[in-house]
C-alpha cells in the first residue's frame, strides 16, 4: 500500500464533465497525476454504470458508486446492491399509467421504457449526451433487480407520488424527469462501502461534487469540495469551494486540499 494513500471520489456531470459533457484536459491530467502518486480515484454519480463506461476507460477507473449509492463496485467487484422495492415499483407503474406519466426502468446493464416513445423521455435523456435512449419493454421490472427508475412528469405532478410512495426518494434532475431511488440511499452511504472495503481511514477520503444529489456526500466526507459552478446548497455543504469546471476547477481544488502541487 502506498504510504498516506488517499481516495478521491468525483461526481461526473458538472464536476468531471463540463456543461458540454466534455472532460477538460486539465481535469484528465489531474486525475492521472493523482493515480501516478499512488492515490485511489473513484467515481460517485447518479448515472448508471453503462452511462459512463467510456469515461472509466479513459481515466482507468474501476471503482465507482453509481445510481447515487445503490450499486457499488470496487476494483471491478460488486460490493453493494440496494434495489428498488419490487411491489412498490409495480404500484408506482400502475399509478403512472393512470396519469399518463412514462416510466423508465434501470438496472446495471440497461434501461427500458414502459412506452414506445414520449417527448419527455426524448428531451430529458438527450441532455445527458450518452448516445443511447431507452428501448421499449414494459415488463422489464418483472424479473430483475432495478436500482433506479425515471418518472417523467412536471414538478407539480411529482408531489402526489412523493406522498404515496414513502419507500422511494424522488430527486429531480430535469424539468420533465425525476429519479426514483430507494429511500435513504445516498452517495455518502455508497462511499462508506468503498472506504471500508479498501480500509482507507476517513481522514484520507476526498469528494468533489456540484449538485443536489451531492449534498450528503459533501456534508459527510472528511475533505469535501464543491465546484464553483455548483448549486448553492452544495457549496454550503462542502468544506471547500473550488473554481468552476470550466476554469480548471478540479485541478485547482486538488491543489487547494494539498493532493497536488
Amino acid at each position: 500500500m502506498t504510504p498516506n494513500r488517499s481516495i478521491v471520489f468525483f461526481d461526473i456531470d458538472g464536476t468531471l464533465y463540463n456543461h458540454k459533457k466534455e472532460l477538460p484536459i486539465s481535469t484528465k491530467n489531474a486525475v492521472l497525476q493523482l493515480k501516478e502518486l499512488g492515490h485511489e480515484v473513484a467515481i460517485a454519480t447518479g448515472r448508471a454504470p453503462f452511462m459512463f463506461e467510456e469515461l472509466r476507460e479513459e481515466l482507468g477507473i474501476d471503482t465507482y458508486v453509481s445510481y447515487n449509492g445503490q450499486y457499488v463496485v470496487v476494483n471491478g467487484e460488486v460490493v453493494y446492491k440496494n434495489p428498488l422495492n419490487r411491489n412498490s415499483i409495480i404500484k408506482l407503474t400502475e399509478t403512472a399509467v393512470e396519469r399518463n406519466h412514462p416510466v423508465v426502468y434501470m438496472d446495471h446493464e440497461d434501461m427500458k421504457a414502459n412506452v414506445p416513445e414520449h417527448q419527455y423521455i426524448t428531451e430529458s435523456i438527450e441532455t445527458l449526451k450518452i448516445g443511447r435512449f431507452p428501448t421499449h419493454d414494459p415488463s422489464y421490472y418483472e424479473d430483475r433487480e432495478l436500482y433506479q427508475a425515471l418518472l417523467f412528469c412536471l414538478k407539480e405532478e411529482e408531489d402526489y407520488y412523493v406522498e404515496q410512495f414513502q419507500d422511494f426518494d424522488f430527486v429531480r434532475w430535469h424539468p420533465y424527469s425525476t429519479d426514483i431511488l430507494p429511500s435513504g440511499g445516498s452517495k455518502a452511504n455508497g462511499i462508506q462501502r468503498v472506504v471500508a472495503k479498501l480500509e482507507i481511514p476517513n481522514e484520507r477520503v476526498y469528494a468533489f461534487g456540484d449538485g443536489l444529489n451531492d449534498i450528503e456526500m459533501l456534508s459527510e466526507i472528511y475533505h469535501s469540495v464543491a465546484m464553483g459552478n455548483g448549486v448553492e446548497e452544495a457549496k454550503r455543504a462542502a468544506k471547500h469551494v473550488t473554481k468552476s469546471v470550466e476554469e480548471d476547477g478540479i485541478l485547482h481544488g486538488l491543489k487547494m486540499v494539498g493532493l497536488l502541487k
